[in-house]
């Protein structure tokens, strides 16, 4: 990847997602504004990331974009993925099937409880967690769901960096403390709730109809 700032990747991301819900041949970055809100200045330039895309007349080529986005951020060969922790989260996500919708592909799952690992049905092998760097390097997977509570979230993530994975998506409300070779997702539902707090507060008194206005 060339170097792509964190933010951009983000809207490049949040762009495909978009796209693929599309059914127009081409886009211009006004349109792409419109929809999104980002200025189209933000677009032109994030798409300038992108090598072998330019605007024509019509604007961008959406198949052509959406490829090459795709190509851009890895998301064309398919990762293996494990999920770490089987409480109610963990054990959610073993029957989700987005995964493989999306090119990755669960195989593995892992529990410090073995009574847990017996009773619970799932479509992919569960494993103790004892076995996890035993299992992460035979199957080579690079990607992991941390569904641990956050008292264990540090250690496990410990135990996966050992293991061998490249990627850690976290939902423990903490933060990991992993290499700089290791990449670190984090999504804590709070932390959602919080930020559309913060921007309800910053718009109050701001916008018609809401309370505080001219008071």
């Amino acid at each position: 990847m060339n170097q792509i700032p964190g933010p951009a990747i983000e809207r490049l991301l949040h762009l495909l997602r978009f796209l693929e819900r599309l059914d127009v041949q081409f886009i211009t970055s006004s349109e792409i504004e419109d929809y999104t809100g980002w200025s189209s200045a933000t677009v032109r330039k994030d798409i300038s990331y992108l090598e072998g895309i330019s605007a024509g007349t019509a604007g961008y080529e959406v198949g052509r974009l959406k490829e090459v986005i795709r190509e851009t951020l890895g998301l064309t060969e398919g990762r293996r993925i494990c999920i770490v922790g089987l409480g109610r989260l963990g054990s959610a996500f073993l029957n989700f099937t987005g995964f493989e919708q999306e090119g990755f592909h669960l195989v593995a799952g892992f529990d410090s409880s073995v009574n847990r690992i017996e009773i619970l049905r799932s479509p992919v092998p569960l494993y103790p967690t004892y076995k996890m760097a035993e299992v992460i390097s035979r199957f080579q997977i690079e990607l992991a769901l941390l569904c641990v509570p956050a008292s264990e979230a540090q250690r496990s993530a410990e135990k996966l960096v050992a293991a061998g994975i490249r990627g850690i998506l976290n939902f423990a409300p903490v933060v990991l403390t992993v290499p700089p070779t290791v990449a670190v997702e984090n999504l804590y539902v709070v932390d959602g709730l919080r930020a559309l707090a913060a921007r309800l507060s910053s718009k109050k008194g701001t916008e018609p109809g809401i309370p505080g206005k001219n008071e």
